[in-house]
């Protein structure tokens, strides 16, 4: 598996980051094996990073993780931990009241912390990101919690998730400590990082841009799917031709259409099925032209740029 550095780091990372959102399943005795199965099966392969958040199965994601953890201590010094936090989901067992609401104040930031070291199984997460934007963080404060992670050991380096590139430039005018990743949604339905300046801001400052549902509008349905029976057709065609050229599935025509980026995306890989973890790599060895970047990318958008 070729890898590629977070951020300004020495974290040398997979390029496809493995993610665990769904290893859980319905949490049955069976989807847990199930979901070991494919942690091993992207282990084998050659994945080296995975991504949590502290929400994944209602915490079970993390615990799956940490159970084969105990039971394979040796691999912990082999992988990349990644956690996410700071989506606080409605309690109705404590608090009628609160909303689903998101949250980087400091108590909840270190608790949720604390939790998932403890499910994982694990003295220290290799990086923490915070999950979604607080429209009501104070930067100051998350600032603070950083360096008490870090001072403390339990989190060896940070970045943030779904932030936009002001939200990016203001938590970074308050770290004593880069930011190393973005995980943003990037994908052949949702361009907008391409336009917004994400991306730009990533490359202008080391940043990694980590691809959530990278495979959405083509192997499965984009969040908030906006495209036509139209837009999907023209997509539907010009993959079809483009794997034939290239040999491969749509799908792997789209994780290649990513990784052309200068970006140095990172696509995470969600799948619990081993053959296509395993599939997905096929993605890395394709020579894929900058022309067929911008037919896609016309495909998509139904007209030349202009």
């Amino acid at each position: 598996m070729k890898k590629v550095s977070m951020g300004n780091s020495s974290i040398e990372s997979s390029r496809f980051i493995y993610g665990c959102m769904r290893i859980a399943g319905d949490n049955s005795a069976s989807n847990r094996i199930k979901g070991k199965t494919a942690i091993m099966a992207a282990l084998e392969a050659g994945y080296n990073h995975f991504d949590h958040a502290d929400i994944y199965g209602g915490g079970a994601s993390e615990s799956i993780f940490g159970e084969l953890l105990a039971e394979k201590p040796h691999l912990r010094e082999q992988i990349i931990l990644t956690s996410k936090a700071g989506i606080r989901p409605r309690n109705n067992d404590h608090d009628t009241y609160a909303p689903t609401r998101y949250d980087f104040s400091q108590p909840y930031l270190l608790a949720s912390v604390e939790g998932s070291l403890k499910r994982l199984n694990t003295d220290h997460l290799d990086m923490f990101l915070l999950h979604r934007p607080d429209y009501l963080f104070d930067v100051h404060e998350v600032a603070e919690t950083f360096a008490l992670l870090k001072a403390s050991g339990k989190v060896k380096h940070f970045g943030v998730s779904n932030f936009k590139p002001s939200q990016v430039e203001l938590l970074k005018s308050a770290l004593a400590m880069p930011l190393l990743v973005n995980q943003v949604e990037i994908n052949i339905h949702n361009i907008d990082t391409l336009l917004d300046g994400t991306l730009d801001q990533c490359q202008q400052h080391g940043i990694t841009p980590i691809a959530w549902c990278p495979l959405g509008g083509v192997a499965y349905s984009a969040w908030g799917n906006t495209f036509s029976g139209e837009d999907e057709q023209r997509i539907e065609n010009e993959l079809s031709q483009q794997s034939e050229k290239y040999a491969c599935t749509p799908w792997q025509v789209i994780l290649a259409w990513l990784l052309k980026h200068p970006a140095n995306i990172c696509p995470i890989i969600g799948s619990t099925t081993p053959e296509r973890i395993v599939a997905a790599k096929q993605a890395l060895i394709l020579d894929y032209s900058r022309e067929d970047w911008y037919r896609l990318l016309e495909a998509r958008n139904g007209q030349a740029v202009a």
